[in-house]
């Protein structure tokens, strides 16, 4: 791919790290659905969820194609970096719209661990992805905002110390614009769970961490405003583009680890008193997740460099986790069928990291929108919704 050394480098240095929370570790704690801390804590002081973060606030001020490689290679070591990746880039929204003393307030102990900023409440149960359909409320209150309502699919709530939260500040007959209206606020977490909040497990088919949250009367500073009020959506779509970048990039790291795994089992796995690899039935599908992840993969660099020099990538980007996660689950599927019956058993790791591929067609954003957003955005096709 003609990668930097320093990338090429940051690959080897994750993967050296991730030879340390081998598949046992990550079977444990999908049997007990526990959050794997000593993962996140060795991630953490290897300085790698602060990449994006600049030196002067203590992070390593890198780019978002090395930040695209870390999270590529942790899945292709075949752990999940879906406990920590939000730490990388719900960051961005604080990083380009906070103000100095909140950037120097929060920053430095984000990149050093001290703090986790790991929560993004956004979606709701009634509006799901029609972000501009939600009912949070945040009403300013002399100097403090109090907020009511509830949020879903806010993974890691729990183990998370910061939250950054969307809610609407203006009621939304009262704007223009659908997009105007909604705020963005830095939740201090530690100061409001058990005092107007209140956080809820949600037990799914991976070990996700994810959670329902409820707002009532929950007051919290005026100076949790990130920006101007009014314009918080406007301010997470930027973020949303790295989002969808580095889950891309995830995902490629999880094709890799399917293909790798379904090739070396055919290359040892003999029945009939061949190796099933020697058969057509079985290469042919393998081959074929082989091209379609290259294909993604040059996507999703192209995205990440898009996003580096400076341009609005909304389409790479979608572009990029459609095609990266489609390959993703292809790879998935066609890992199940190589290993047959083993590819069950938990001992293989292929039926955990199965369930995990799964969520990429649907989150953070479903292959339907992201192709309504093309056809409107991109081939100028009347809105559907």
């Amino acid at each position: 791919m003609g990668e930097s050394e320093d990338i090429t480098e940051i690959r080897r240095a994750v993967r050296a790290l991730c030879a340390d929370f081998p598949g046992e570790y990550w079977r444990e704690k999908d049997r007990s659905r526990a959050y794997p801390s000593e993962f996140v804590d060795a991630l953490t002081r290897a300085g790698f969820l602060a990449a994006l973060i600049p030196e002067e606030f203590g992070g390593s001020g890198l780019r978002l194609d090395a930040a695209a490689a870390i999270m590529e290679e942790i899945q292709a070591s075949g752990c999940n970096g879906a406990s920590a990746h939000a730490q990388m880039y719900i960051m961005n929204t604080l990083l380009r719209f906070g103000s100095e003393e909140q950037k120097r307030a929060y920053l430095p102990g984000i990149a050093s661990g001290e703090l986790r900023l790991q929560a993004f409440g956004v979606s709701e149960p009634a509006s799901g992805t029609d972000t501009l359909s939600l009912r949070t409320v945040a009403v300013k209150d002399g100097d403090e905002y109090v907020v009511n309502g509830q949020k879903i699919w806010t993974s890691r709530a729990e183990h998370s110390d910061l939250m950054l939260l969307l809610a609407r500040t203006t009621p939304r007959e009262a704007v223009k614009s659908k997009t105007e209206g909604l705020s963005i606020f830095l939740v201090d977490m530690r100061k409001v769970v058990g005092n107007g909040l209140t956080i809820k497990p949600i037990r799914t088919m991976m070990n996700h961490s994810t959670c329902e949250v409820f707002f009532d009367d929950m007051r919290i500073p005026a100076s949790s405003l990130i920006g101007e009020e009014g314009k918080g959506f406007r301010y997470i779509l930027s973020g949303m583009n790295a989002e969808r970048i580095l889950i891309a990039a995830e995902c490629i790291g999880d094709a890799k680890w399917f293909i790798d795994k379904a090739t070396a089992y055919a290359k040892e796995r003999q029945v009939f008193g061949r190796q099933i690899g020697q058969n057509q039935g079985v290469q042919f599908p393998i081959a074929r997740c082989y091209a379609q992840m290259r294909a993604a993969e040059l996507m999703v660099h192209h995205a990440a460099r898009v996003y580096d020099q400076g341009g609005n990538p909304g389409a790479e980007a979608n572009m990029a986790k459609l095609l990266a996660s489609e390959a993703s689950w292809a790879a998935a599927d066609m890992c199940v069928q190589t290993f047959g019956g083993f590819g069950f058993a938990e001992e293989y790791d292929v039926e955990r990291k199965f369930r995990e591929a799964r969520l990429y067609t649907v989150a953070p954003i479903s292959t339907n929108l992201i192709l309504s957003y093309l056809a409107e955005h991109v081939l100028g096709l009347p809105r559907s919704y």
